[in-house]
């Protein structure tokens, strides 16, 4: 593992200038053209065999070792937001309206970094190392994509691995959870159809605004009244729409929300309250409803030998000071598709700073990272990878 730390050290500097250079040019979800041709060139350049076009705008990169052994699948995503920036940075995005807000620069210089390191030992390696640069995470379905195009096949890998830079902990901070560590995503739609009439004489009419009003109230109660202590799920109201005018009682009101959940149980219990909750209130209330609810990502559940691993090798990396197996975070993360029936690990590299004023939180316009993180997520990827690869 030392040699990967002082491996990191020595391209610290590339690391950090690809990683602003990302920045500068963000691009959104399945246009991460400039993105993808970079490091499609730069695997190409380290003698990697590598595959563009997959899930669209993926890039595949594959290292074999020279003799067998097990096949290691690192994931770095690499799509921006549509947000506006709003840093005082030399390195500020030249798009407008896009932002690298999340991290993912930083991911896809970690990912070229421990491509670069592992060059230069891969005559020592056994199996292989695919570097998966992902496109499309934000809401786009990414992984799926690359999945459909072939991404777990020639070779199979045996263990998966992701990372996510975390403005949430300082930096120096690793977390790697036992299990559940990310939530699982639902959106819902709701339709309540009533009976509309005069402003003025709502005794004639079945009112969709008040019994949607009651509905909002009545989906607090889901998870309080619902779920045990020990488990844990959120249910948000995030849009309220009914009526055009002042004087009209509308026939319809349309509400939509998430959902987010750590288990099958929880979504199918959680579901079903919200369903029942919408329709006997609505038809209290003289109205009709429906539900609909749009499945997004699985919730990300670690191995728990992988985890492990990543927190022991993390307590050797000397810029680490605290290492954790109890974070969790109702935010959902679409490598939990390569995990399925794969065993692996997604944990985060703590990148905030206060003391700089680099630590809002993920998706504001002036979110930014401590680039120490950058060194600390790559020595820590390359020295889990070599515990399959190498001797």
């Amino acid at each position: 593992m030392s040699e990967f730390i002082k491996a990191v050290k020595s391209l610290e500097k590339l690391l950090i200038a690809e990683r602003r250079d990302f920045h500068r040019h963000p691009e959104v979800g399945y246009n991460e053209i400039r993105t993808s041709g970079i490091v499609a060139k730069q695997l190409d350049d380290l003698g990697l065999q590598v595959r563009v076009g997959v899930g669209k705008t993926g890039v595949v990169g594959l290292l074999k070792g020279q003799q067998p052994g097990p096949n290691v699948l690192l994931r770095f995503d690499m799509d921006a937001l549509p947000i506006q920036e709003e840093n005082d940075v030399e390195y500020v995005s030249q798009n407008d309206g896009v932002m690298h807000a999340c991290g993912h620069d930083g991911h896809v210089a970690i990912g070229l970094c421990v491509a670069r390191m592992f060059t230069e030992e891969s005559d020592k390696l056994k199996g292989s190392i695919k570097f998966v640069f992902q496109p499309a995470e934000e809401g786009g379905a990414g992984a799926a994509a690359m999945i459909k195009d072939g991404v777990l096949l020639e070779p199979r890998p045996d263990y998966v691995y992701g990372m996510h830079l975390w403005n949430e902990r300082p930096v120096g901070w690793v977390g790697a959870t036992d299990g559940n560590m990310m939530a699982g995503s639902c959106s819902w739609q709701c339709t309540i159809v009533g009976n509309g009439g005069h402003a003025a004489a709502p005794h004639h009419t079945d009112d969709p605004a008040v019994a949607a009003a009651q509905i909002v109230v009545g989906l607090q109660t889901v998870v309080s009244r619902n779920l045990p202590p020990s488990e844990a799920a959120v249910v948000s109201v995030t849009q309220i729409h009914c009526g055009d005018t002042h004087n009209v009682i509308p026939t319809e009101a349309n509400l939509a929300g998430t959902l987010r959940y750590f288990s099958d149980s929880v979504y199918e219990t959680v579901t079903n309250r919200i369903t029942r909750i919408v329709k006997d209130i609505a038809s209290a209330m003289g109205c009709s409803a429906n539900v609909t609810f749009s499945t997004g990502y699985r919730p990300v559940n670690n191995n728990l030998d992988a985890a492990l691993l990543v927190r022991e090798i993390a307590q050797r990396v000397p810029d680490v000071s605290i290492v954790s197996n109890d974070e969790r975070t109702a935010v959902s993360e679409d490598f939990s598709e390569f995990m399925v029936d794969l065993p692996g690990c997604y944990f985060f590299v703590g990148s905030a700073n206060g003391g700089r004023g680099l630590d809002y939180p993920h998706h504001h316009p002036r979110f930014n990272i401590d680039e120490q993180s950058l060194t600390i997520g790559a020595a820590i990827m390359a020295s889990v990878a070599s515990e399959y690869v190498q001797e």
